[in-house]
């Protein structure tokens, strides 16, 4: 994909076949010979695409606003080129976008975002600001820069509980998980693991426990809300993201060295099963709705669904080069990848839908 092509475009995958690597078969009445089987449960779906932004990096819903948040930042240090990207879900166009604070008049550098997520009961975005240690909060309702948050080294992840109040995210270059106050902004709680390189990052509203991927250990960090002694957890090799399932009782771990979703029953500490996805699988995210497990695939360029009580993959759609990140919200995935080759081509979001 590139910005050479049609800015939006619409495509029907059958995942069951693109799954086995089966033919597509044609469409049509069946023969009266022939019993008609009923289609499988989403082994259909629908894939609208939208060249967006040079530089995408992850992708998160605003229920309370019904907008996607999105991230983008270009190069390597110092970065000139950043900005909050506001998307409408529905037809997947630029509403607004906002530039993060300079932070070297001589450079141009700028507080360069990467990591997302929403807090709906403040109406705040939360970004990580990986290149300058900290992170930051934004306004939902202006995209106003509200506050920078630092103390942490390299973070790479952050994730928000809004039962307890704070945001947790992930410090990779010094092993830690930290909690923040959603409204004051001060450190709550920081627990560290030595060798540890915690990255994506999952909050159990349930509990409050907060599970990082080390992709240091190819293992799971859990910690418990004012606890300082961390669990640990078998993942996968190269785990670097974890989401849960809906009771949040299973962990499910994207293994990038192996290519591979690993599924942790969170009771016993024990893999129950790994799942093939394809390579370099990078994000995981859960459809709360039918229980499956949406992984995407940075080299492969795809993004996986798979039914993870079963190990069945229902599908592997096409989803650009560098395919990054992905988010959930109301049985509907948002994809971003890094497919952008040139200086005019622009970096593109995905949506997917089950086909009914």
């Amino acid at each position: 994909m590139s910005g050479t092509r049609d800015p939006i475009g619409r495509r029907t995958v059958l995942g069951a076949a693109l799954a086995t690597g089966g033919a597509l078969a044609a469409t049509g009445t069946a023969a009266a010979a022939t019993p008609k089987r009923p289609r499988p449960l989403e082994t259909s779906y629908t894939v609208k695409s939208a060249a967006l932004a040079k530089g995408l990096y992850q992708v998160a819903h605003s229920a309370r606003n019904e907008v996607l948040w999105v991230t983008s930042s270009v190069g390597f240090p110092p970065v000139t080129q950043s900005r909050l990207l506001k998307v409408d879900p529905r037809t997947l166009e630029l509403l607004d976008a906002y530039t993060p604070p300079l932070t070297d008049p001589a450079t141009g550098a700028l507080e360069a975002v990467y990591g997302v997520t929403v807090d709906d009961v403040h109406n705040t975005v939360w970004v990580t600001a990986t290149l300058n240690n900290a992170l930051a909060v934004y306004s939902q309702s202006t995209g106003r820069h509200l506050a920078t948050v630092p103390g942490v080294k390299h973070p790479r992840d952050v994730a928000v509980d809004l039962a307890r109040g704070v945001a947790w995210c992930s410090a990779l270059e010094e092993g830690s998980i930290v909690a923040f106050d959603l409204r004051t902004y001060q450190e709550k709680q920081r627990v560290t693991v030595e060798g540890a390189w915690p990255t994506g990052l999952a909050v159990n509203p349930y509990t409050g426990h907060v599970y990082a991927a080390d992709l240091a250990k190819g293992r799971l960090i859990e910690v418990t809300p004012g606890s300082a002694e961390p669990k640990l957890l078998p993942a996968g090799q190269g785990s670097i993201d974890v989401c849960l399932s809906a009771d949040g009782r299973t962990a499910y771990t994207a293994n990038q060295a192996s290519g591979s979703v690993s599924v942790v029953d969170l009771a016993s500490a024990q893999v129950q099963r790994e799942i093939p996805t394809g390579a370099g699988t990078l994000a995981v995210a859960t459809d709360v709705c039918t229980g499956n497990v949406y992984a995407v695939n940075k080299d492969a360029g795809t993004t996986t669904i798979l039914d993870p009580r079963t190990g069945t993959v229902l599908a592997s759609l096409a989803t650009g080069a560098n395919t990054d990140h992905v988010v959930l919200a109301h049985g509907t995935a948002y994809v971003v990848d890094k497919a952008a080759v040139g200086a005019q081509a622009l970096d593109s979001i995905h949506r997917i839908r089950p086909a009914r």
